[in-house]
């Protein structure tokens, strides 16, 4: 990248364009010295095209580089997309992290899971606090969404003031923290807005957005009316949701358990942070065997479909310690995050095959976006009038809605993709140069590039599946016995066209040439060029292969 006169970028490195992975980066030059802020960095879910792997992150190449010159990173919101990375990504920046003190108290239990709690410098910042990160003066605004303590950033620089909205909604009685702050908005509007950099997810919505306190008089009415076991799914970040289900269980006359560890971690912070003082402490699994079905509720993680979830293992019957069944109710207090559709249907469809009932927000009122709606949105930018707006998280065709919306609405749009370095001052606002991107996939405790070799061979194992050939030879490289084909999920070990494969390779390995016979690379070479011409004549496939030989 070309050197830059001192100035203001935004680059965002994950979330714009799709739904999750946030990673956003704001760059200050001055006297030729750059210095980034990074302001939240999460994680994403794999969709349909995505199915060798579950969980995404950005890939933090290019500023893992430039380690040295981030002066930290600011967490919005205790929100998977926003957070869930960075115990995965922070030994790449070295950073120290800011974040209120819910945010602060989901992150260090991550953190302890990854062995880094000691490491990472955390600065608890209060809401609606103002604070200096390195040349950035920033100040939290206070919002409302589906997470407690939820906060806008703004940035206030030699070069004009932005305004990165995070996630937000417009709720008179969001239950849990306060109402979004549009009187310090409309400060910041009138000390003047360069760029407003915003949630674009509920854009298509129209209308203003639902109430969180019309979640809690839905569910209540639902669950007081059920008999049975009843459990509820839903997001387990969503403080207010978890606290409106709880509430609504007690008016039923149920107790609250919790399944799956993520649900655990919350109640465990929330209460730390003072959340859920009026409810008592939620059962495990071993305290609720002695409650009768009809007085239990129960909570449960996976409203995503997450096949290692416990509501997932439960509709396959795998779960050890929970069944549903004939009778009982699960309540889908959530939305599905796109790409999640199949996932999630084939746990509903397990679940009423086991005759348990399943209802969601299309049969009551059990759930509200935490995001914006196009109306809400549309007030913002009534209050703030920013000169430019800059549409992100979402995919493109939320931003392409938000940018017509932001139009409509005064502000001149910019639409981005992840890694276009966007310059804000000085001179003309427009993307002066790109970024490196990609996406990485959290294999057990690995990141794998989802380009790299382990990745694309099991893309293609997946779809066509994977042939082994194994045989042994002498010192002079001739085969000794019969060469073993090995094709799961492809062939059957007894199937003629499996005989046929392995009657043809042996031919072809003994046409082998004598002088790639002493060289074990070039033999295995040849062999697996030998593999490919007999798999490929009748399978129409082209799987992936491999030759294992023993040189005896």
């Amino acid at each position: 990248m070309t050197d830059t006169p001192d100035g203001l970028s935004f680059l965002p490195l994950g979330g714009t364009g799709e739904i999750g992975m946030n990673f956003n980066l704001y760059r200050l030059t001055k006297n030729s010295k750059e210095t980034w802020l990074a302001i939240d960095c999460g994680i994403g879910f794999s969709g349909n095209d995505t199915p060798e792997a579950e969980v995404l992150m950005p890939d933090p190449t290019f500023i893992a580089d430039r380690a040295k010159d981030l002066c930290g990173l600011v967490i919005t919101h205790a929100h998977e997309d926003h957070l869930g990375a960075v115990a995965h990504l922070w030994p790449y920046l070295r950073c120290p992290v800011y974040a209120t003190p819910f945010a602060a108290a989901v992150l260090r239990r991550k953190l302890h899971e990854a062995h880094l709690v000691n490491q990472v410098k955390i600065h608890v910042v209060m809401p609606g606090s103002r604070f200096h990160v390195g040349p950035f003066d920033l100040q939290f605004v206070s919002v409302t969404h589906s997470v407690a303590e939820a906060q806008a950033v703004a940035l206030r620089t030699p070069h004009g003031l932005i305004v990165h909205t995070g996630d937000w909604k417009l709720d008179e009685n969001p239950l849990v923290g306060p109402v979004t702050d549009l009187e310090e908005f409309r400060r910041l509007g009138d000390e003047g807005v360069l760029a407003m950099v915003g949630d674009s997810t509920n854009v298509m919505k129209e209308g203003r957005s639902e109430s969180e306190a019309d979640v809690r008089k839905g569910l209540t009415d639902l669950i007081t009316s059920l008999q049975g076991r009843v459990a509820v799914t839903c997001f387990a970040s969503n403080v207010a949701r978890v606290e409106s289900i709880a509430k609504a269980a007690m008016a039923a006359g149920r107790a609250v358990m919790i399944v799956g560890r993520s649900l655990r971690n919350l109640e465990t912070a929330a209460r730390e942070c003072g959340y859920f003082s009026d409810l008592p402490p939620f059962l495990t699994e071993q305290d609720a065997r002695d409650v009768h079905d009809d007085n239990l509720l129960m909570i449960i993680t996976g409203s995503q479909g997450e096949p290692r979830s416990a509501l997932s293992r439960i509709a396959s019957d795998t779960h050890p310690n929970i069944s549903l069944g004939e009778g009982d109710t699960v309540i889908y207090s959530s939305r599905v995050i796109p790409g999640n559709e199949q996932a999630v249907m084939a746990v509903q469809d397990n679940l009423s095959r086991r005759g348990v009932t399943v209802l969601t927000d299309k049969d009551a009122k059990v759930h509200t976006s935490g995001h914006a709606t196009g109306d809400d949105i549309r007030v913002l930018y009534g209050i703030v009038r920013p000169k430019y707006s800059i549409p992100t998280h979402g995919e493109w065709r939320h931003l392409t809605a938000h940018a017509a919306l932001a139009h409509e609405m005064g502000s001149d749009p910019i639409l981005l993709e992840d890694g276009d370095i966007l310059n804000l001052s000085p001179g003309e606002v427009k993307v002066v140069d790109t970024a490196p991107t990609g996406r990485l996939a959290l294999d057990g405790g690995r990141l794998l590039p989802m380009t790299g070799g382990v990745l694309a061979a099991r893309r293609k194992m997946l779809f066509n599946g994977m042939v082994l050939a194994s045989f042994a030879v002498d010192d002079e490289g001739y085969v000794i016995g019969e060469p073993k084909i090995s094709a799961p999920g492809l062939l059957e070990s007894e199937d003629p066209e499996s005989i046929r494969i392995q009657e043809e390779f042996a031919d072809s390995i003994d046409e082998i040439p004598d002088e790639l016979r002493k060289d074990d690379t070039a033999f295995r070479d040849a062999a697996k060029t030998a593999l490919r011409r007999a798999l490929g004549r009748k399978l129409q496939k082209r799987p992936l292969v491999d030759v294992h030989l023993l040189r005896v």
